[in-house]
């Protein structure tokens, strides 16, 4: 009897450049080497750099997609009805939002850090980036919160990247919120951009599987805090408050973390440790779901005994923060896309009516009005609709596609 066929090997991504037009939905999923998700079909590709990220790495398609969107581009190219629009996957060119730009955070991170381990990345080039990735927090910090809280996405190959820079939207609020010097808020989102430096590749891999860390994958987290320090320092960086946050971010005031057991930790690896862990926490993994933001803020200030970086962190935050599925006092489900503010209460956007139908408009509600209180966080979101934020917050700042 002969052996099955082995199946065609996926398709590498530079074979399709044709089919990838910046600012179109993508006709197929993008899979690393190793097969896991990096871009799901139908998601944007931004602009060239992260095409050359994507190919970076080892960005493929699997045949029976490729083949599939090789088809509909000569049906379109002839005229025949998978038309570009048909296909879902055309040249059509809408402008770029906020949303777009966090996106393609995501793909300069994963550069910088890349070039982190060959040399090429610089201290002033992972400064600029911090500097710019503040700049988009600040002109829409709760939209910000809502990617951290929000997540839907399951590439966990990426899960580094994104765990980062929700860490730093954390870190950079919290510093804020705890009365930090512009500069020590700085200091905060970079040592929060930069702490994994060195174990990118592991994270990912950590992310997608369903057991424990084995005993070497153990080893390269323990000794990550110093490897990541010395990358940064190969790479420039010389300020004393960054390396020592990236060194301790592990360790517990009082002894009882790793590598060192220190009793006394410095002030950014303390904050750094809190909001690493809080993000991790309510992020989805592999192998378990993700925690609420009530339960994991239960568990940091408790760990924390109360102490002014855990309050500073949950009331950064908030109790319910964007992105959060909330009950109403009238009897709606909805979902948080506002902290409260001066002269109004945590903005909640209805979606669905005590009958459990939609309700129509989706209104925003302020739940400082007694009616609209909020009773309490949906105990069960397995089943809760994917809500984009764009569906909520609309399409923030939209740049001019490119010429």
């Amino acid at each position: 009897m002969n052996a099955p066929a082995s199946p065609p090997p996926n398709v590498p991504l530079g074979e399709l450049m044709e089919l990838t037009t910046p600012g179109a939905p993508l006709p197929f999923a993008v899979l690393d080497s190793m097969g896991r998700l990096l871009l799901a079909a139908g998601k944007q590709l931004q602009d060239a750099d992260q095409l050359h990220a994507l190919m970076e790495r080892g960005g493929c398609v699997d045949p029976v997609e490729a083949e599939a969107a090789r088809a509909a581009a000569r049906a379109a190219a002839g005229g025949g009805a998978a038309s570009a629009g048909g296909a879902g996957w055309g040249p059509v060119v809408r402008q770029r939002t906020w949303f777009d730009r966090m996106e393609r955070q995501i793909w300069t991170l994963d550069e910088l850090l890349r070039g982190l381990g060959r040399g090429s990345t610089t201290a002033a080039q992972l400064e600029a980036f911090a500097d710019g990735y503040i700049a988009l927090v600040e002109r829409h910090p709760d939209p910000a919160l809502y990617l951290c809280v929000r997540q839907y996405d399951r590439r966990f190959a990426l899960y580094a990247l994104t765990h980062a820079l929700h860490t730093a939207t954390v870190s950079l609020l919290t510093a804020r919120q705890l009365g930090w010097a512009a500069e020590d808020q700085r200091c905060a989102v970079r040592a929060a951009l930069t702490m994994n430096a060195s174990i990118v590749e592991l994270q990912a891999r950590m992310a997608e599987q369903n057991e424990a860390p084995n005993a070497r994958q153990m080893a390269q987290i323990r000794a990550h805090p110093q490897e990541s320090a010395q990358l940064l320092r190969k790479a420039g960086v010389q300020e004393a408050d960054w390396l020592q946050a990236i060194e301790q971010h592990h360790e517990r005031p009082g002894g009882g973390g790793y590598p060192q057991g220190l009793n006394e930790v410095g002030t950014q690896a303390h904050l750094l440790r809190a909001a690493d862990v809080f993000t991790a926490k309510i992020s989805p993994r592999a192998f378990r779901a993700p925690l609420t933001t009530q339960l994991a803020a239960r568990q940091l200030f408790q760990e924390e005994k109360g102490g002014p970086v855990a309050a500073g962190l949950i009331k950064a935050v908030g109790i319910y923060p964007p992105g959060d599925f909330v009950w109403l006092k009238n009897g709606d489900a909805g979902i948080v896309v506002h902290r409260a503010a001066p002269g109004r209460g945590t903005v909640v956007v209805s979606l669905f009516g005590a009958n459990g139908r939609p309700v129509p408009g989706s209104p925003r509600r302020d739940t400082a009005q007694p009616e609209f209180a909020i009773t309490g966080s949906l105990a069960e979101k397995a089943n809760l609709p994917r809500v984009l934020p764009e569906q909520v917050y609309g399409l923030l700042d939209q740049e001019a596609p490119p010429a």
